[in-house]
């Protein structure tokens, strides 16, 4: 069962992260560049009719940490306050669900849960 994906405005993105989403040209996917403290990056690229996101983590000498790709998304939320930032989203796959958490600060990580419903 086809299930929407339902992510924010570019309007409230940059409210809440302070970038705004560049669009990629071949796929029209969104494309989020978010630079940690430490001089590392990661590129936050997702696609609503596709259902898809992507997240590629670089370290500051631009060296590839994680390329992660995954479809079946269903909802992506950003959250920041004067501390912390990060951005979270929800994956439906039928038999599988999960949720991924990028956090942007105080520090850049990932933490990536996908399970049996």
């Amino acid at each position: 069962m086809y299930r929407e994906f339902i992510a924010p405005s570019d309007q409230e993105i940059i409210e809440q992260l302070g970038e705004w989403p560049e669009t990629e040209e071949e796929s029209g996917a969104r494309v989020l560049t978010l630079r940690g403290s430490n001089g590392e990056s990661m590129l936050v690229s997702y696609d609503t009719l596709a259902r898809s996101v992507r997240v590629r983590w670089e370290n500051r000498e631009g060296e590839q940490i994680l390329d992660l790709f995954r479809e079946s998304a269903t909802s992506m939320t950003v959250h920041a306050d004067g501390t912390s930032s990060r951005i979270l989203i929800d994956f439906d796959m039928g038999e599988c669900g999960g949720r991924m958490e990028v956090s942007i600060l105080p520090s850049m990580s990932i933490r990536d849960h996908l399970m049996f419903t």
